[in-house]
């Protein structure tokens, strides 16, 4: 339930608390009312009695389910709220869902209030971005195959290992070297 001096209540769904703390503290100084869920029972929990505005949802969440089952079950209760997932595991084949699946932006970590915040307020596309004029690399395929499988398992790394035919071991090396956060 909104109170009448908050314009804006945002939800942040993270399971790092340290993190999840600190950008709650950012977001609050700026006049947000900050609500946390660090799962997506969290989430339905916090939705039965707050509608906020907007949600920053982090794509990686420790448990059964991910941060895009987070970002439907926001979408499906509230089609209006904004939503950015924000993720320090990007791929273009989870950016894809995440949008199909209700979010308004997909920011790569790191990220800051002020980048989170500038897409809350650019929800509209712009067919005047540059294209790129170089051509996709072979590495480039093989990581966005990886998070394709990824998110395919739900980041199971071991089901997501034996999908692609490779050792877990090598597939976590994988990872660990094209980390983005």
């Amino acid at each position: 339930m909104q109170t009448p001096s908050m314009e804006r209540q945002l939800l942040i769904v993270e399971d790092d608390a340290a993190f999840a703390r600190a950008l709650g503290r950012s977001f609050g100084r700026r006049g947000y009312e900050v609500l946390h869920a660090a799962s997506l029972d969290e989430v339905t929990a916090q939705l039965q009695d707050h509608k906020p505005d907007y949600a920053v949802v982090d794509l990686k969440l420790n448990g059964a389910a991910s941060g895009l089952a987070c970002v439907e079950a926001l979408h499906r209760h509230d089609a209006e709220m904004i939503i950015v997932v924000l993720t320090g595991f990007a791929s273009i084949a989870t950016a894809v869902e995440a949008i199909k699946l209700g979010a308004c932006h997909y920011l790569a970590k790191p990220s800051n209030t002020d980048d989170i915040e500038a897409a809350f307020a650019s929800r509209e596309g712009c067919a005047g971005v540059a294209l790129s004029q170089r051509a996709t690399s072979i590495k480039t395929l093989e990581w966005e195959r990886i998070h394709e499988v990824l998110a395919q398992t739900g980041f199971n790394i071991s089901e997501t290992a034996r999908r692609l035919g490779m050792h877990r071991r090598t597939l976590a090396r994988k990872l660990e070297k094209q980390r983005v956060s």
